[in-house]
């Protein structure tokens, strides 16, 4: 071996070595902060450092919603069941990266798929199962409050939850306690205080963002029309409401052993205010600030705008929530994701198998969405809907997933992906250009979620479809666990910085981006994409009235 060769392995090793030394050291020195969150297909924790931009360890468990009853559920045994597990992995890949097993954190943050509804009595068991945002049912009362309330109110936030049980006259409703969300609830089994971050409470309820509390006109005007109904005030049902950096409580003994029932998780570890999955997409973006946004691809696609300014009219196709520091959001949000382009890769992964040259998941991912680059611009005149579920943007109440061609289409592999990939987007793309008609423009709009790794494929084709620079970095791979661990991070800054001075100056100051600017035959296929799905809408729509 040459001496320079030997000198650069040296080199290299003393790198090692000094990282996994200062790694050591922080969890030793409970210079951590753990983040987990509650996914629709995934728990995921993830371990920071005093360096918040480097991951020190990660877990997770793998679970899927079920439809019982005409809703869709998690069960709550398996709510803990997979944050024991993804706990548990997370420790066991600390040990094995650092030699040592964390025992105790600077700080915790959760996080969890928003709205939805957990109900609870005064003994606090769970009335009814937990119904989550992807259920469809609570049109009538959505309805209703959109009228009573003058502002959007969702098919799938908490409100609406509650209220259709009011309207629909269910049993457990005289026995009601409290209403919270995934996120508060697994907070307050850990903590013992019933609070929600700003961020995920405004997709509970509408949030005024002069003062960062429900909006006081409106919680008065739904007691008017519901208090003869309710057994107390919505106020009084709904969590209290806390902005980033505020002390949300602390790990009781009773939560250490829920969370690690080995017994070598420490109580008195601080935590964050709990917050939603947008919230920590923001975060993980850096998309707290005005004119910045995000997207995040997973079971679900949504984007936040952060606003200058609010928006002039009512329009049922767009959210306003707010960021975790309480500035105003609009959201659109698409029940529909990227789930069944997973499962159309699914089909190409089990073909490589049954024709004996297997290829992993990721490996068909990456030939897939590269030959979509192949692809026409407006994907050869096929057309993709990937409503696995009901849809309010698109007016559907049940989903059914369709691939559609005419007999002229250019049915190549190419077309297919890019179609598939277009799907995707399309719902997303119909609100958008809602926020467009309304004047909202954007500085920057990140994108992240796993279909965003194949590089320079999705990006692109979001670009496109938006006509907007799409970035990625990253900082955001690590998803929405990553941007609550920072999030518990900033408990320690928040007296001295806003929060998004804390992640321009201390996470992404010296972050790297990849940026794809729209192409214009993209812009222009996509466009020609969107005539023909809005068209092919009322083929969705016979399709939920024939099937």
């Amino acid at each position: 071996m040459s001496p320079s060769t030997s000198s650069g392995a040296q080199g290299a090793t003393t790198a090692r070595d000094t990282a996994r030394t200062t790694a050591r050291d922080d969890i030793l020195a409970a210079r951590t902060s753990l983040g987990i969150e509650l996914g629709s297909t995934r728990i995921k924790a993830c371990l920071i450092g005093s360096d918040a931009t480097e991951v020190l360890a990660t877990g997770s468990f793998a679970w899927e919603n079920r439809l019982e009853d005409g809703l869709w559920t998690y069960s709550i045994d398996e709510v803990w069941a997979g944050l024991q597990a993804a706990y548990a992995e997370l420790v066991a890949d600390a040990h094995e990266r650092h030699g040592v097993r964390p025992e105790t954190f600077g700080a915790i943050g959760i996080s969890a798929m928003m709205h939805g509804y957990l109900a609870f009595d005064a003994q606090g068991e769970l009335l009814v199962p937990f119904r989550t945002w992807r259920n469809t049912n609570t049109g009538a009362a959505a309805t209703e409050l959109t009228d009573l309330l003058g502002v959007n109110i969702p098919l799938r936030w908490s409100i609406a939850h509650l209220h259709q049980a009011v309207l629909d006259s269910e049993a457990h409703v005289p026995r009601i306690d409290a209403v919270t969300t995934l996120a508060g609830y697994v907070h307050q089994r850990l903590t013992g205080e019933r609070v929600l971050g700003v961020g995920d409470a405004s997709g509970m309820f509408p949030i005024d963002s002069s003062t960062g509390d429900y909006d006081e006109r409106m919680l008065q005007a739904y007691d008017a029309v519901a208090a003869d109904r309710l057994p107390a005030a919505a106020r009084d049902l709904l969590p209290t409401v806390l902005p980033a950096g505020a002390s949300a409580g602390s790990l009781t003994p009773e939560g250490a052993r829920l969370l690690d029932p080995t017994g070598a998780l420490q109580p008195g570890i601080p935590l964050c205010p709990p917050e939603g999955d947008a919230g920590t997409g923001m975060v993980a973006t850096n998309s707290v600030s005005p004119r910045t946004g995000n997207v995040s691809a997973g079971t679900s696609i949504f984007a936040m705008v952060v606003l200058e300014r609010p928006l002039a009219e009512v329009h049922h196709e767009l959210d306003l929530v707010t960021t975790p520091a309480g500035d105003a959001v609009a959201m659109v949000h698409c029940n529909n994701g990227a789930s069944e382009l997973a499962a159309w890769a699914g089909l190409f992964t089990r073909f490589s198998a049954v024709a004996g040259q297997p290829l992993s998941d990721d490996a068909v991912f990456d030939a897939l969405f590269r030959e979509a680059l192949d692809g026409e611009a407006d994907a050869g005149g096929l057309l993709a809907y990937n409503h696995l579920a009901g849809e309010p943007i698109a007016g559907l109440t049940e989903g059914r997933p369709l691939f559609v061609r005419t007999p002229d289409s250019a049915f190549t592999l190419g077309n297919f992906m890019r179609s598939q990939l277009y799907g995707v987007f399309g719902t997303l793309a119909l609100g958008m250009q809602v926020l467009a008609a309304e004047g909202v423009e954007l500085d920057r709009l990140f994108a992240h979620g796993g279909m965003f790794r194949t590089a320079g494929v999705a990006q692109r084709f979001l670009a496109g479809a938006l006509g907007a620079p799409v970035a990625v970095g990253e900082l955001a791979s690590e998803g929405g666990a990553w941007g609550i661990a920072v999030l518990a991070s900033y408990l320690a800054h928040s007296e001295t910085a806003s929060l998004g001075e804390y992640l321009e100056r201390d996470v992404f100051a010296s972050a790297s981006l990849s940026v794809a600017d729209p192409d214009p035959a993209d812009v222009a296929g996509f466009t020609a994409y969107l005539d023909r799905y809005r068209a092919g809408l009322a083929i969705e729509a016979a399709a939920v009235d024939s099937l």
